[in-house]
C-alpha cells in the first residue's frame, strides 16, 4: 500500500515538472501590423511578379559588369565582415543548443596542510594521526544542470538562433548594396567615357571652326573678335576634358576598391547604350512580398523575434530556478591509499531551488528594460518597411519620369546636331554670323551630355527599383 501511494507520488511530481517545464515566459512571436498600400503606384493589382525575383547573374548580362559583382562579393572587406558576423552568430547557436546540457568538471588536487603546534587543530592531528601535518588527495568528477523549467533555456535558444537568422540577413543586405552599388558606379563610368568622346568630338569641331573664322580674316571677310569668341568656345570645351578624365580615373577608382583591389584603371571597353534592355513595364510585385523579401527589412524582424525572446529570458530569471548538483571520486588523506577502491570512493548529489527574493530591483529593470527593446525592435522594423515602401515608390516614378526625358532629350540632340550643320553652311554663305555658330555648337554639346546623363540615370533608376525590391543577393 505504502509503495503504490510513493508511486503515485513521484507520478505526480513527475508530471509536475513536466508541465513547469513545458511553461514558456513571455509570448510566442507574431509579426506586428504593418501598414502597406494593396499596390504600388503604376503597377498592375494582378502583377505579382518581381524584377526582384531574377537573380543578379541574368539581370545584369554585361560580362564586364558580371565580373566586378562577382569580384566584388568575393573581397569586397564588407562583405568578408558579414561572412565573418554569420560565423560569430553559428557559435552563438551552438553555445544555445548547449544549454540545455548539464556541465561537468573534473578535478584532481593534492593538498598538505601544517596548521599550528599551538592550534586546536595542531593538538587534533597530533593526536589522532601522530603527526604534524594532514594530507588530502583527492580526483573528483562534479556535474551540475539547471533544469530548463519556465522556458528560460528554450528562450535563449530562439534569440540565439534569431541573432543568427539576422546576421544572414544582413549578409544578403550588404550584397544587395553592392552589387547595387557596382553597378551605379560602372554605369557612371560609362557615362563619363560617352561624354568624354562627346567632348573630344566636338572639340574638333570647334578646332574647325576656329580655323575657318581665322581664315576669313585673314582675307578680309572677318573680324579678330569673331576668331577670340571661337577661340574661347575652343577652350571651353577643351576644359571639360581633363575634368571627365579626372572624374573617370575617381570612378575607376572607387570600383576597384569596391571589388577588393588596389585603385587603379581597368579596361571595360563597352558603351553606355545597350548594357542594359530596359524593358516596357517594370514589375514590382506586391508590397506585402517587398517585406519577405528585401533582407534588410528581414534582418530587422529577426531583430524583433529575438528581442521578444529575451523578454521571455528576463521574465523567467524572476522566477525559481532548480538547480541539480552531483559529484563522485575518489579521496585519501594518504597518497598510498588514494587508489585504493572501494574504500576512498566518495559521492554527493543535491537539488536546490532558488527564488530570488530581493536583488535591489535588478531583475525587475532587466525585465522592463527587455520589454522596451522590444518596442524599440518593432519600431525599428514598422520604420524599415515604411522606407522600403518609399524607395520602391520612388524608384517606379524615377523610372517613368526618365524614360520619357529620355525621349524629349533624344529629340533635342537630334534637333540641334541638324542646328551646327545648318549653322556652319549660313555661316559660310555669309548668311548667318559667327555668334550663331557658337551658340548652335555650344548648345548642341549640352544637349548631347545631358542626353548622356539621363541615360545613365535611367539604368540607374533601374538598379535602384531592382535594390528597393530586394534583388541582387540570389
Amino acid at each position: 500500500m505504502t509503495q503504490a501511494i510513493n508511486c503515485k507520488q513521484y507520478s505526480i511530481l513527475f508530471l509536475l515538472a513536466i508541465s513547469i517545464c513545458a511553461c514558456r515566459m513571455g509570448k510566442e512571436y507574431q509579426r506586428p501590423e504593418l501598414e502597406l498600400p494593396k499596390q504600388f503606384t503604376g503597377v498592375s493589382f494582378s502583377d505579382t511578379s518581381s524584377i526582384a525575383d531574377i537573380e543578379w547573374k541574368k539581370f545584369f548580362t554585361d560580362t564586364t559588369l558580371q565580373g566586378l559583382i562577382d569580384r566584388g562579393i568575393t573581397y569586397n572587406y564588407d562583405m568578408l565582415l558579414a561572412v565573418n558576423r554569420i560565423a560569430v552568430a553559428q557559435q552563438q547557436v551552438k553555445q544555445a543548443k548547449a544549454l540545455l546540457l548539464p556541465e561537468l568538471d573534473l578535478q584532481v588536487s593534492g593538498q598538505i596542510s601544517y596548521p599550528s603546534k599551538n592550534s586546536l587543530n595542531g593538538i587534533s592531528i597530533n593526536s589522532f594521526l601522530g603527526k604534524d601535518h594532514v594530507e588530502d588527495y583527492l580526483a573528483s568528477a562534479n556535474l551540475s544542470w539547471e533544469v530548463g523549467i519556465w522556458g528560460k533555456i528554450q528562450r535563449q535558444k530562439e534569440a540565439a538562433l534569431a541573432g543568427y537568422m539576422q546576421t544572414y540577413e544582413a549578409r544578403k543586405a550588404v550584397q544587395t548594396q553592392l552589387v547595387a552599388d557596382i553597378a551605379q558606379g560602372f554605369f557612371n563610368l560609362l557615362m563619363l567615357d560617352k561624354q568624354l568622346d562627346i567632348t573630344r568630338r566636338n572639340l574638333a569641331l570647334s578646332d574647325s571652326f576656329l580655323v575657318a573664322t581665322r581664315l576669313l580674316r585673314e582675307a578680309g571677310e572677318g573680324t579678330t573678335l569673331a576668331v577670340q569668341q571661337a577661340a574661347s568656345q575652343k577652350q571651353s570645351t577643351a576644359l571639360l576634358i581633363p575634368q571627365l578624365e579626372q572624374s573617370v580615373a575617381l570612378q575607376e577608382n572607387a570600383l576597384q576598391i569596391l571589388t577588393g583591389r588596389l585603385p587603379g584603371s581597368f579596361s571595360h571597353g563597352v558603351s553606355l547604350n545597350g548594357i542594359v534592355t530596359m524593358p516596357d513595364s517594370l514589375p514590382a510585385g506586391l508590397p506585402v512580398s517587398m517585406v519577405s523579401r528585401r533582407p534588410d527589412v528581414r534582418a530587422n524582424e529577426m531583430a524583433l523575434v529575438a528581442a521578444n525572446a529575451q523578454v521571455g529570458v528576463s521574465q523567467a530569471n524572476m522566477y525559481p530556478a532548480l538547480n541539480i548538483t552531483a559529484g563522485g571520486g575518489l579521496e585519501s588523506f594518504k597518497a598510498s591509499n588514494w587508489f585504493s577502491i572501494p574504500n576512498s570512493l566518495f559521492g554527493l548529489v543535491t537539488g536546490a531551488i532558488a527564488e530570488p527574493v530581493f536583488k535591489r530591483r535588478q531583475l525587475k529593470t532587466q525585465f522592463e528594460i527587455a520589454k522596451l527593446d522590444r518596442e524599440q525592435a518593432v519600431i525599428r522594423f514598422r520604420q524599415s518597411v515604411l522606407q522600403a515602401t518609399g524607395e520602391v515608390a520612388d524608384a517606379l516614378v524615377q523610372a517613368d519620369k526618365l524614360k520619357q526625358q529620355q525621349q524629349i532629350a533624344t529629340a533635342q540632340v537630334d534637333t540641334l546636331t541638324n542646328a551646327v550643320f545648318n549653322s556652319q553652311l549660313l555661316f559660310k554663305s555669309d548668311m548667318a554670323n559667327y555668334l550663331e555658330v557658337i551658340t548652335a555648337q555650344g548648345n548642341a554639346l549640352q544637349a548631347e551630355l545631358n542626353l548622356a546623363s539621363i541615360e545613365r540615370r535611367q539604368l540607374g533608376a533601374v538598379v535602384e527599383l531592382y535594390r528597393s525590391l530586394g534583388g541582387g543577393w540570389k
